[in-house]
Protein backbone atom coordinates (compact mmCIF):
# COMPACT_ATOMS: atom_id res chain seq x y z
CA UNK A 1 0.00 0.00 0.00
CA UNK A 2 2.74 2.28 0.94
CA UNK A 3 4.52 1.89 -2.43
CA UNK A 4 1.08 2.62 -4.46
CA UNK A 5 0.73 5.56 -2.62
CA UNK A 6 3.98 7.22 -3.44
CA UNK A 7 3.28 5.43 -7.08
CA UNK A 8 0.55 7.83 -6.99
CA UNK A 9 1.94 10.72 -5.51
CA UNK A 10 4.40 10.74 -8.13
CA UNK A 11 2.30 10.05 -10.99
CA UNK A 12 0.00 13.29 -10.25
CA UNK A 13 3.43 15.32 -10.31
CA UNK A 14 4.01 14.28 -13.40
CA UNK A 15 0.56 14.76 -14.89
CA UNK A 16 0.89 18.28 -13.61
CA UNK A 17 4.08 19.14 -15.16
CA UNK A 18 2.58 17.88 -18.59
CA UNK A 19 -0.78 19.13 -18.12
CA UNK A 20 0.59 22.74 -17.74
CA UNK A 21 3.36 22.38 -20.82
CA UNK A 22 1.11 25.02 -22.55
CA UNK A 23 1.02 27.50 -19.53
CA UNK A 24 5.07 26.61 -18.11
CA UNK A 25 5.56 27.89 -22.38
CA UNK A 26 3.23 30.93 -22.15
CA UNK A 27 4.27 31.91 -18.80
CA UNK A 28 7.93 31.74 -19.64
CA UNK A 29 7.35 34.72 -21.74
CA UNK A 30 6.84 36.94 -18.49
CA UNK A 31 9.62 39.08 -16.84
CA UNK A 32 11.02 38.53 -13.71
CA UNK A 33 8.50 40.40 -11.18
CA UNK A 34 9.68 43.91 -9.43
CA UNK A 35 7.03 44.67 -7.92
CA UNK A 36 3.38 42.93 -6.53
CA UNK A 37 0.52 43.44 -8.47
CA UNK A 38 -2.02 45.86 -7.51
CA UNK A 39 -5.94 45.04 -7.77
CA UNK A 40 -7.16 47.12 -11.11
CA UNK A 41 -10.10 48.56 -8.61
CA UNK A 42 -7.22 49.78 -6.59
CA UNK A 43 -6.51 52.76 -8.77
CA UNK A 44 -7.87 54.59 -11.63
CA UNK A 45 -6.26 53.68 -15.10
CA UNK A 46 -3.58 56.08 -16.75
CA UNK A 47 -5.09 57.07 -19.10
CA UNK A 48 -7.93 59.73 -18.63
CA UNK A 49 -8.80 60.83 -22.36
CA UNK A 50 -8.98 57.34 -23.45
CA UNK A 51 -12.39 55.73 -24.11
CA UNK A 52 -12.45 52.25 -24.76
CA UNK A 53 -15.65 51.07 -26.28
CA UNK A 54 -17.43 48.37 -24.96
CA UNK A 55 -16.24 46.13 -22.11
CA UNK A 56 -13.37 44.55 -21.68
CA UNK A 57 -13.06 40.93 -19.67
CA UNK A 58 -9.62 39.94 -18.51
CA UNK A 59 -7.93 38.03 -15.82
CA UNK A 60 -5.22 38.57 -12.58
CA UNK A 61 -4.90 36.32 -9.54
CA UNK A 62 -7.61 34.03 -10.15
CA UNK A 63 -10.22 36.66 -10.46
CA UNK A 64 -12.17 38.40 -13.18
CA UNK A 65 -12.53 42.05 -14.02
CA UNK A 66 -14.59 43.92 -16.46
CA UNK A 67 -13.19 47.35 -17.85
CA UNK A 68 -15.92 49.59 -19.19
CA UNK A 69 -16.13 53.48 -19.20
CA UNK A 70 -12.64 53.67 -18.00
CA UNK A 71 -13.30 51.90 -14.46
CA UNK A 72 -12.47 48.47 -13.42
CA UNK A 73 -15.00 46.26 -11.75
CA UNK A 74 -14.25 42.95 -9.61
CA UNK A 75 -16.62 39.94 -11.22
CA UNK A 76 -15.13 36.92 -9.20
CA UNK A 77 -13.46 36.29 -6.13
CA UNK A 78 -9.82 34.85 -6.69
CA UNK A 79 -10.76 31.41 -7.09
CA UNK A 80 -9.00 30.10 -9.91
CA UNK A 81 -11.03 31.85 -12.59
CA UNK A 82 -9.27 32.27 -16.04
CA UNK A 83 -9.93 32.74 -19.58
CA UNK A 84 -12.64 34.68 -20.39
CA UNK A 85 -15.16 34.08 -23.41
CA UNK A 86 -18.08 35.73 -24.74
CA UNK A 87 -21.60 34.32 -25.91
CA UNK A 88 -22.44 35.38 -29.58
CA UNK A 89 -25.13 37.81 -28.11
CA UNK A 90 -22.51 38.73 -25.32
CA UNK A 91 -25.01 38.42 -22.92
CA UNK A 92 -23.06 35.40 -20.97
CA UNK A 93 -19.59 34.89 -20.60
CA UNK A 94 -17.62 30.92 -20.64
CA UNK A 95 -14.96 31.01 -17.94
CA UNK A 96 -12.54 28.45 -16.66
CA UNK A 97 -12.47 27.43 -13.02
CA UNK A 98 -8.92 25.83 -12.07
CA UNK A 99 -8.77 23.94 -8.99
CA UNK A 100 -5.13 21.95 -8.25
CA UNK A 101 -5.72 18.78 -10.03
CA UNK A 102 -8.75 19.53 -12.66
CA UNK A 103 -10.87 22.41 -14.09
CA UNK A 104 -13.68 23.10 -15.50
CA UNK A 105 -15.89 25.63 -17.43
CA UNK A 106 -18.92 27.71 -16.10
CA UNK A 107 -21.46 29.97 -17.70
CA UNK A 108 -20.94 33.66 -15.91
CA UNK A 109 -23.76 36.03 -15.95
CA UNK A 110 -22.20 39.62 -17.05
CA UNK A 111 -21.77 40.33 -13.37
CA UNK A 112 -19.92 37.35 -12.56
CA UNK A 113 -22.92 35.34 -11.20
CA UNK A 114 -22.22 31.67 -11.60
CA UNK A 115 -25.62 30.19 -13.90
CA UNK A 116 -24.31 26.72 -14.66
CA UNK A 117 -21.37 24.06 -14.98
CA UNK A 118 -21.05 22.87 -18.38
CA UNK A 119 -18.17 20.16 -17.69
CA UNK A 120 -17.48 17.99 -14.74
CA UNK A 121 -14.04 17.04 -14.73
CA UNK A 122 -13.35 15.98 -11.29
CA UNK A 123 -12.29 12.71 -10.19
CA UNK A 124 -15.14 10.55 -9.11
CA UNK A 125 -15.24 10.37 -5.09
CA UNK A 126 -14.30 6.77 -4.88
CA UNK A 127 -11.56 7.06 -7.79
CA UNK A 128 -8.43 4.90 -7.19
CA UNK A 129 -6.43 6.70 -10.05
CA UNK A 130 -7.00 10.59 -9.74
CA UNK A 131 -4.69 11.37 -11.77
CA UNK A 132 -6.44 9.56 -14.71
CA UNK A 133 -10.16 10.29 -13.68
CA UNK A 134 -9.57 14.32 -13.68
CA UNK A 135 -9.40 16.32 -16.68
CA UNK A 136 -8.83 19.73 -17.85
CA UNK A 137 -10.75 22.24 -19.95
CA UNK A 138 -9.56 25.26 -21.16
CA UNK A 139 -9.86 27.50 -23.75
CA UNK A 140 -13.61 27.28 -23.85
CA UNK A 141 -15.62 28.73 -27.42
CA UNK A 142 -19.26 28.86 -27.90
CA UNK A 143 -20.29 28.36 -31.94
CA UNK A 144 -22.39 31.34 -33.50
CA UNK A 145 -25.66 28.98 -32.72
CA UNK A 146 -24.66 28.98 -29.16
CA UNK A 147 -25.25 25.58 -29.25
CA UNK A 148 -21.39 23.49 -29.14
CA UNK A 149 -18.71 24.33 -26.60
CA UNK A 150 -15.66 24.15 -28.00
CA UNK A 151 -12.55 23.62 -26.16
CA UNK A 152 -9.28 22.33 -25.52
CA UNK A 153 -9.25 18.73 -23.38
CA UNK A 154 -6.68 16.48 -21.57
CA UNK A 155 -8.30 13.26 -23.86
CA UNK A 156 -6.87 10.86 -24.69
CA UNK A 157 -4.56 10.57 -22.39
CA UNK A 158 -1.92 7.89 -21.36
CA UNK A 159 -0.85 8.00 -17.69
CA UNK A 160 0.90 11.11 -17.15
CA UNK A 161 1.23 12.18 -20.76
CA UNK A 162 -1.58 14.64 -20.78
CA UNK A 163 -1.80 16.21 -24.11
CA UNK A 164 -4.60 18.53 -24.67
CA UNK A 165 -6.94 18.23 -28.25
CA UNK A 166 -9.90 20.03 -29.09
CA UNK A 167 -13.37 18.88 -28.56
CA UNK A 168 -16.74 20.26 -29.45
CA UNK A 169 -19.53 19.03 -27.05
CA UNK A 170 -23.29 19.94 -26.78
CA UNK A 171 -24.36 22.49 -24.35
CA UNK A 172 -26.19 20.67 -21.67
CA UNK A 173 -24.57 17.22 -23.00
CA UNK A 174 -21.77 15.25 -21.38
CA UNK A 175 -18.19 14.96 -22.64
CA UNK A 176 -19.39 11.11 -23.49
CA UNK A 177 -21.03 13.08 -26.34
CA UNK A 178 -18.58 15.24 -27.39
CA UNK A 179 -16.79 14.61 -30.84
CA UNK A 180 -13.06 14.81 -30.73
CA UNK A 181 -11.46 17.63 -33.87
CA UNK A 182 -8.17 17.34 -33.33
CA UNK A 183 -5.08 14.78 -32.35
CA UNK A 184 -2.78 16.82 -30.37
CA UNK A 185 1.11 16.14 -30.06
CA UNK A 186 2.25 14.21 -27.00
CA UNK A 187 4.49 15.60 -24.54
CA UNK A 188 3.79 19.43 -26.03
CA UNK A 189 0.68 20.82 -24.22
CA UNK A 190 -1.73 19.84 -26.89
CA UNK A 191 -4.00 22.26 -29.45
CA UNK A 192 -5.99 24.82 -28.45
CA UNK A 193 -8.09 27.81 -30.09
CA UNK A 194 -8.41 29.06 -35.88
CA UNK A 195 -6.11 26.74 -33.59
CA UNK A 196 -2.88 26.48 -32.51
CA UNK A 197 -1.24 23.26 -32.64
CA UNK A 198 2.35 22.94 -30.47
CA UNK A 199 4.65 20.73 -31.24
CA UNK A 200 8.96 20.39 -30.79
CA UNK A 201 11.11 21.82 -33.20
CA UNK A 202 14.29 20.64 -34.37
CA UNK A 203 16.18 22.38 -32.15
CA UNK A 204 14.47 20.72 -29.16
CA UNK A 205 12.17 23.95 -28.45
CA UNK A 206 8.60 24.10 -27.87
CA UNK A 207 6.71 26.15 -30.83
CA UNK A 208 3.33 27.35 -31.77
CA UNK A 209 1.79 26.72 -35.11
CA UNK A 210 -1.13 28.04 -36.59
CA UNK A 211 -4.22 25.41 -38.40
CA UNK A 212 -7.10 25.47 -40.08
CA UNK A 213 -9.57 22.53 -39.83
CA UNK A 214 -13.40 22.71 -40.73
CA UNK A 215 -14.06 18.96 -40.04
CA UNK A 216 -13.98 16.49 -36.90
CA UNK A 217 -10.42 14.97 -37.55
CA UNK A 218 -9.72 12.38 -34.58
CA UNK A 219 -7.05 10.51 -37.04
CA UNK A 220 -4.48 13.29 -37.30
CA UNK A 221 -5.37 14.64 -40.83
CA UNK A 222 -6.14 17.66 -39.03
CA UNK A 223 -6.61 20.35 -42.10
CA UNK A 224 -3.37 22.60 -43.47
CA UNK A 225 -0.81 24.58 -41.69
CA UNK A 226 -1.06 28.39 -41.99
CA UNK A 227 2.38 29.43 -40.40
CA UNK A 228 5.62 27.17 -40.06
CA UNK A 229 7.00 25.87 -36.75
CA UNK A 230 10.19 28.48 -37.10
CA UNK A 231 8.37 30.88 -37.14
CA UNK A 232 6.49 30.07 -33.46
CA UNK A 233 3.16 31.52 -34.48
CA UNK A 234 0.34 31.42 -31.74
CA UNK A 235 -2.89 33.17 -29.84
CA UNK A 236 -4.62 33.91 -33.01
CA UNK A 237 -7.37 36.26 -32.73
CA UNK A 238 -9.93 37.18 -35.83
CA UNK A 239 -11.31 40.72 -36.70
CA UNK A 240 -14.87 41.87 -36.29
CA UNK A 241 -15.46 41.08 -39.64
CA UNK A 242 -13.61 38.07 -40.58
CA UNK A 243 -11.27 39.55 -43.17
CA UNK A 244 -7.95 39.83 -40.52
CA UNK A 245 -6.34 37.85 -37.76
CA UNK A 246 -3.92 38.99 -35.00
CA UNK A 247 -1.49 37.04 -33.92
CA UNK A 248 1.95 36.65 -31.94
CA UNK A 249 5.23 35.21 -33.32
CA UNK A 250 8.59 34.96 -31.65
CA UNK A 251 10.28 33.06 -34.48
CA UNK A 252 12.15 31.25 -31.92
CA UNK A 253 13.30 34.08 -29.88
CA UNK A 254 13.19 35.95 -26.72
CA UNK A 255 10.48 38.50 -28.41
CA UNK A 256 7.21 38.52 -29.33
CA UNK A 257 5.49 40.15 -32.18
CA UNK A 258 2.35 41.50 -32.61
CA UNK A 259 1.34 40.27 -36.27
CA UNK A 260 -1.78 40.47 -38.87
CA UNK A 261 -2.41 38.75 -41.35
CA UNK A 262 -5.56 39.31 -44.32
CA UNK A 263 -7.50 36.13 -43.71
CA UNK A 264 -9.86 34.53 -46.36
CA UNK A 265 -11.65 32.12 -44.80
CA UNK A 266 -9.27 29.03 -45.72
CA UNK A 267 -5.55 30.59 -45.66
CA UNK A 268 -3.52 33.82 -44.57
CA UNK A 269 -2.45 36.24 -46.66
CA UNK A 270 0.31 39.52 -46.75
CA UNK A 271 1.43 39.18 -43.42
CA UNK A 272 2.74 42.24 -41.35
CA UNK A 273 4.68 43.34 -38.05
CA UNK A 274 3.09 46.24 -35.75
CA UNK A 275 4.28 45.94 -32.85
CA UNK A 276 8.15 44.63 -32.87
CA UNK A 277 9.51 46.22 -29.53
CA UNK A 278 7.75 44.84 -27.35
CA UNK A 279 6.31 41.66 -25.69
CA UNK A 280 2.75 40.88 -26.77
CA UNK A 281 0.50 38.24 -25.61
CA UNK A 282 -3.59 37.92 -26.00
CA UNK A 283 -4.14 40.73 -28.87
CA UNK A 284 -8.25 41.25 -29.04
CA UNK A 285 -9.89 43.18 -31.66
CA UNK A 286 -12.14 45.62 -30.88
CA UNK A 287 -15.87 45.23 -31.14
CA UNK A 288 -16.37 48.02 -33.26
CA UNK A 289 -12.58 47.42 -34.97
CA UNK A 290 -11.35 50.65 -33.97
CA UNK A 291 -7.97 48.83 -32.51
CA UNK A 292 -6.67 46.36 -30.45
CA UNK A 293 -5.92 45.56 -26.96
CA UNK A 294 -3.00 43.46 -25.89
CA UNK A 295 -1.42 42.76 -22.73
CA UNK A 296 2.60 43.60 -22.50
CA UNK A 297 5.12 44.88 -19.60
CA UNK A 298 5.26 48.08 -18.75
CA UNK A 299 8.96 48.15 -18.87
CA UNK A 300 11.94 45.85 -18.12
CA UNK A 301 11.57 43.21 -15.14
CA UNK A 302 7.69 44.60 -15.01
CA UNK A 303 4.25 42.89 -14.59
CA UNK A 304 2.07 42.50 -17.60
CA UNK A 305 -0.20 45.76 -18.48
CA UNK A 306 -3.18 46.72 -20.65
CA UNK A 307 -2.60 48.17 -23.54
CA UNK A 308 -3.99 49.55 -26.53
CA UNK A 309 -3.35 50.39 -30.72
CA UNK A 310 -5.34 51.93 -32.79
CA UNK A 311 -6.34 50.95 -35.89
CA UNK A 312 -4.78 53.70 -37.89
CA UNK A 313 -1.52 52.13 -37.14
CA UNK A 314 -2.07 49.02 -38.80
CA UNK A 315 -4.73 50.28 -41.45
CA UNK A 316 -3.19 53.63 -42.16
CA UNK A 317 -5.86 55.65 -44.15
CA UNK A 318 -5.31 55.59 -47.98
CA UNK A 319 -3.16 58.78 -48.61
CA UNK A 320 -5.34 61.89 -50.78
CA UNK A 321 -4.98 61.88 -53.93
CA UNK A 322 -2.42 64.25 -56.38
CA UNK A 323 -4.24 67.18 -57.24
CA UNK A 324 -4.33 67.36 -61.11
CA UNK A 325 -3.12 70.80 -62.92
CA UNK A 326 -6.72 73.22 -63.95
CA UNK A 327 -5.46 74.25 -67.87
CA UNK A 328 -4.90 77.58 -67.87
CA UNK A 329 -8.28 79.33 -70.55
CA UNK A 330 -7.11 81.73 -73.33
CA UNK A 331 -7.07 78.90 -76.58
CA UNK A 332 -4.28 77.25 -78.23
CA UNK A 333 -0.73 77.35 -77.27
CA UNK A 334 1.95 76.15 -79.21
CA UNK A 335 5.07 76.53 -76.60
CA UNK A 336 6.40 74.47 -73.71
CA UNK A 337 3.41 74.23 -71.23
CA UNK A 338 5.23 74.52 -67.26
CA UNK A 339 5.48 71.57 -65.68
CA UNK A 340 3.56 71.59 -62.36
CA UNK A 341 4.87 71.85 -59.38
CA UNK A 342 4.79 68.45 -57.61
CA UNK A 343 2.93 68.14 -54.08
CA UNK A 344 5.20 67.01 -51.31
CA UNK A 345 3.88 63.30 -50.28
CA UNK A 346 2.25 63.51 -46.49
CA UNK A 347 4.14 61.60 -44.01
CA UNK A 348 1.85 59.51 -42.52
CA UNK A 349 1.69 59.66 -38.32
CA UNK A 350 2.89 57.74 -36.30
CA UNK A 351 0.71 55.86 -33.99
CA UNK A 352 2.06 54.56 -31.12
CA UNK A 353 0.36 51.96 -28.52
CA UNK A 354 -1.41 53.64 -25.24
CA UNK A 355 -0.44 52.16 -21.76
CA UNK A 356 -3.81 52.09 -19.95
CA UNK A 357 -2.55 50.20 -16.82
CA UNK A 358 0.47 50.72 -14.78
CA UNK A 359 0.86 48.23 -12.10
CA UNK A 360 -2.09 45.59 -12.47
CA UNK A 361 0.12 42.46 -13.58
CA UNK A 362 -2.80 40.67 -15.84
CA UNK A 363 -2.65 36.55 -16.41
CA UNK A 364 -0.67 36.65 -20.02
CA UNK A 365 -1.57 33.01 -20.16
CA UNK A 366 -5.42 34.13 -20.28
CA UNK A 367 -7.01 35.24 -23.63
CA UNK A 368 -9.20 38.58 -22.83
CA UNK A 369 -13.08 39.14 -24.22
CA UNK A 370 -14.34 42.35 -25.55
CA UNK A 371 -18.34 42.73 -25.73
CA UNK A 372 -19.77 45.77 -27.56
Amino acid sequence: MIARFFLGVVLCALMLVSSFATYMYLGGRQSKIALPAQKPTASVPKTQTLALPGKLYMAQSGALYSFGAGRFHQLTSEDGWTQPSLYPDASHLLAVRRQPFYADVYVLGPYGQVVRQLTSNAAPPRSYDTTHDSHWSFYPRLSPDGNTLWMSYDSPKFGYDVPFSIWAMPIGGTIRQARLWTNSIDYTGGDMDIYTKYSYGPDGNLVGQLWHTTHASPYGVEGRALTTPGEDCQQPALSPDGTQVAMICTYEKQQALLEIASWNGSSLGLRRAVITNQTVAQPTWAPDGSGIAYLSPGGPDALFQLWFIAKDAYNPPAPSPTPVPTPTPGGPYNGTLPSPTPTPPVAAPVIKPIQITTNDGFDATSPMAWAP
